[in-house]
């Protein structure tokens, strides 16, 4: 009986910056394996690929006691061509979801610090079910397409809502309530 009662421990506040340390990569790369490949099957093995190399990772790291514990969400960054950027791997640990914030704090720095470096076009392709979440984030969706078998948007961010924002490896806090 107690045990049911008992419920687990969701953090509150979260770290959101560009992955600099190793430990980071490594949960990082077992998160987007956890979400890509096993939950929702896009790829076989791993998610790696040619963009990894050129890319900037972007972690949110739960916090527990104030110090960073879990690799708990992610996103990369890339630019393509001068002044064009495009994000993607955007996931959040299952248990973490229910926080809503996490994923829009992630495209917040993806965007801010891309337009901080040239960003003249920050672009995605977004996963259909996902784009409710970016046009709230004030992002517009260009064409339907389909990508690893999967519909998606090609949208892009209205740079307008998104200040430049030059401190990436530092990042900031995000915070939550308490969810019952």
């Amino acid at each position: 009986m107690l045990n049911e009662l008992i419920k687990p421990f969701v953090a509150s506040e979260y770290l959101v910056k560009w992955a600099t340390q190793n430990w980071e990569h490594q949960q990082m790369l077992r998160l987007r394996q956890a979400v890509f490949c096993e939950e929702q099957g896009v790829f076989s093995g791993d998610d790696l690929d040619e963009i990894d190399r050129i890319a900037i990772p972007i972690v949110a790291i739960a916090c527990v006691a104030g110090l960073p514990d879990e690799v708990v969400g992610t996103v990369r960054i890339y630019q393509s061509e001068p002044g064009i950027w495009w994000g993607s791997r955007l996931a959040v640990a299952v248990e973490y979801r229910k926080q809503g914030h996490l994923g829009a704090s992630l495209i917040r720095l993806a965007v801010t610090t891309a337009h901080a470096q040239g960003c003249r076009t920050f672009l995605a392709q977004v996963q259909r079910r996902n784009v409710p979440l970016f046009r709230r984030l004030h992002w517009h969706s260009q064409k339907e397409i389909e990508l690893h078998g999967r519909p998606h948007n090609l949208m892009q961010a209205d740079l307008d809502k998104y200040p430049p924002y030059d401190g990436g490896a530092t990042g900031f806090v995000a915070t939550s309530r308490i969810m019952s």
